[in-house]
């Protein structure tokens, strides 16, 4: 920690005896000390200052903490809501699905974020093809099923391919969503960049009256190596049934050009044609257009009545506030408004009828809609002027997002002038004011010109946070029954409230201790657990002292019973330690070496317990493997560790014999009955050779 002075340590009283004593240094003629004097009045007066000074200046605030971490690199991270996929079921035909459209978990409250058209669109079988051949995957369908399938085959080869049938596809240029579950049996490092993997390459292809043609996509699986999402965008050609294809569907095939997996991929789940929803409850929002003749909008806070209108008429200019043009309306700022049998509302402006309407400009006009909640309460009072003014908000955990404020203040002819502020603008002459998301209030900082000014709700939604993380696979109910059921086939994600000072001065301690450069063996071996991508079972750092370099032992967690060290892992692994080695430092990255150790004994066993040759051989196998349990590189098998395991056994008396014996000589010696591997070496159950014999206690 940084050394810190206190500079309120003294009282008044000490203050003024040291200033007393220091008045002859400086004046031989101030020889009057008394109360009366002008002088000790002064002196008094700037005493009382200094001690309020010390007090502020000694006391680090929260604003200041703040400011402080923001400096070296530490700021808040915003909160945000939950993002989950959904998926239709029973879906027969087309449906409209309105922008801010709720599905709920229970009390949990979802929300698309625009208005779209969801197809009829269903997968219908999944194929791999692996030299030629097929293999039907489609019970990664079946939502009750978890078998994990290894879709380009055990061992993939580039030209191997997976095909994603389906019984209808979305329009041309569309994009496309998926969520595959990926079977994680070897825990994998989370990948550095989206979109690729330095073990395969993927072309996504779309079967069209031009045969395949490639696709755009974004894939957060890394070539199918873990769970995540695809995203494809549909190439401008309609998509056609493939009569290569089983069954004669339409057909998004994947297909291998660059196969070096350390893991095959086996998936359990694909789920296709999802949407995306938000957990959030939108309580008022504000709809921007550039349209300025019609505006349609489909939205359920729209049906509850409660809406505003404002249009621009000037660039550069505020908002002017238009209303429902009546039967007898005359000249003025009116629109007139029609509501379609599907709930979409259109919003017409006609200049020549009413002599005013709204520019072309971009975001000409503002629909802002209020549920009635927040109708009662959207006025959110006067802008007053004075510093760090706070004004309470409806409630608290408030999406940043989605949040304005409106501002109604007058010309020089008196009419009315709005704008529409978001948190955190600074700008000359701007209404400038921090938004306490979580607290649910806002502070302003700057009234600018907006002095006077009323401040009425824009935009507003809160949210759960980590609540919205849900687990895969929930039933959600839609708030107006739209003709299919929902589920999520992939968990919630992202959802989170700011982060408090506390929490940001935690991460930023625990960074400190978080060494950036490999001093230590530990500092190595932790830096290559954490390789992005790879799978690492054991890792072991040590000194070769012969050719001062540090040596590194790594062994892969992959399918293989003794894996090596490939190219990609040790290339991989070089180039996270590069950059955090000392300059002087030499490394080198080995594989492991295995050696087998075979076991010869006698074992004593209780009557009744004749056929327990089985459970100690078992023990004792298990007890010798460094292979696949936690023991580490050059683990020494300790001779009374594994007769105490074997005698442990409820079936065993007593050991009569026992002896250890490495097969390879050069990688693992016999010290004192004991087992010494080699630093870099792993040791596993040879032959084990175990005579029992029942015991006539």
């Amino acid at each position: 920690m940084l050394n810190n002075r206190n500079l309120d340590d003294r009282t008044y009283e000490e203050l003024m005896a040291e200033a007393f004593t220091e008045i002859p240094m400086y004046s031989e003629e101030w020889t009057n000390f008394n109360p009366s004097d002008p002088g000790v009045t002064i002196l008094e007066n700037l005493t009382a200052f200094q001690i309020l000074q010390q007090n502020h200046i000694n006391e680090i605030t929260p604003a200041i903490q703040q400011k402080l971490l923001e400096l070296v690199g530490f700021r808040a991270q915003k909160g945000r809501p939950a993002r989950v996929l959904l998926a239709a079921e029973g879906q027969r035909e087309e449906i409209c699905l309105a922008a801010n459209q709720k599905f709920f978990l229970g009390d949990l409250c979802f929300e698309t974020n625009r208005s779209f058209q969801l197809k009829p669109c269903h997968l219908a079988a999944i194929y791999g093809k692996c030299g030629g051949e097929w293999q039907d995957c489609s019970h990664l369908l079946d939502r009750e099923v978890r078998v994990p399938s290894a879709v380009f085959g055990v061992h993939p080869q580039a030209g191997d391919s997976l095909w994603l049938l389906a019984d209808a596809m979305p329009d041309a240029g569309e994009e496309l969503i998926f969520y595959v579950k990926a079977s994680e049996r070897h825990k994998r490092n989370p990948f550095s960049t989206k979109g690729g993997s330095m073990f395969a390459d993927i072309r996504w292809e779309c079967y069209t009256q031009d045969g395949f043609v490639p696709m755009h996509v974004r894939d957060d699986t890394g070539c199918l190596l873990t769970s995540g999402e695809l995203r494809l965008r549909l190439p401008a050609q309609a998509a056609l049934p493939c009569p290569d294809a089983p069954g004669n569907l339409y057909a998004l095939r994947a297909v291998l050009t660059r196969a070096q997996y350390d893991v095959a991929p086996r998936l359990l789940a694909v789920s296709g044609f999802l949407f995306e929803v938000w957990q959030k409850d939108t309580r008022a929002i504000c709809y921007t257009s550039n349209r300025t003749a019609r505006v349609s909008l489909k939205s359920g806070l729209l049906k509850e009545g409660y809406i505003t209108v404002f249009c621009k008429e000037k660039k550069g200019s505020s908002y002017r506030k238009y209303t429902r043009a009546g039967v007898r309306a005359g000249k003025g700022r009116y629109f007139d408004y029609e509501e379609a049998p599907d709930g979409t509302l259109t919003f017409t402006f006609d200049k020549e009828r009413f002599g005013y309407s709204p520019e072309k400009l971009k975001n000409a006009v503002k629909i802002v809609a209020y549920s009635e909640e927040i109708m009662r309460q959207y006025y959110l009072g006067e802008v007053l002027g004075m510093d760090h003014q706070t004004l309470r908000l409806p409630a608290g955990h408030v999406v940043a997002e989605s949040f304005c404020i409106i501002a109604k203040r007058f010309d020089e002819n008196g009419e009315e002038l709005y704008d529409f502020v978001r948190p955190s603008r600074f700008g000359e002459d701007d209404l400038s004011y921090y938004l306490y998301e979580d607290e649910g209030k806002i502070v302003i900082e700057d009234a600018g010109r907006f002095i006077g000014a009323s401040l009425y709700m824009g935009a507003f939604a809160v949210t759960r946070g980590e609540e919205g993380n849900i687990r895969e696979g929930n039933t959600l109910l839609a708030e107006d029954p739209v003709g299919a059921r929902f589920y999520n086939p992939g968990p919630g994600t992202r959802g989170c409230f700011r982060e408090s000072l506390e929490q940001v001065k935690r991460r930023f301690l625990e960074d400190l201790q978080r060494p950036c450069t490999a001093v230590t063996a530990a500092d190595y071996e932790r830096l290559v657990k954490e390789t992005p991508e790879l799978c690492i079972h054991k890792v072991k750092a040590f000194m070769d002292e012969s050719r001062n370099l540090v040596r590194i032992a790594v062994k892969p967690d992959t399918d293989e019973e003794f894996p090596e060290l490939s190219e990609h892992y040790r290339a991989a692994i070089e180039r996270q330690l590069e950059e955090r080695r000392l300059l002087t430092t030499r490394i080198e990255i080995v594989g492991p070496v295995y050696t087998q150790v075979d076991v010869q004994g006698t074992v004593c066993v209780k009557r009744h317990y004749e056929n327990s040759l089985q459970e100690i051989v078992d023990t004792v196998r298990t007890a010798v493997d460094c292979v696949s349990s936690e023991r580490g590189f050059g683990e020494a098998l300790r001779f009374d560790q594994i007769f105490h395991r074997i005698e442990e056994l409820d079936c065993v008396a007593f050991v009569s014999d026992l002896s250890l014996h490495p097969r390879n000589q050069a990688l693992a010696r016999i010290q004192d009955s004991d087992v010494i591997p080699a630093q870099n070496c792993l040791c596993s159950a040879g032959e084990i050779q175990i005579e029992t014999v029942v015991s006539r206690i």
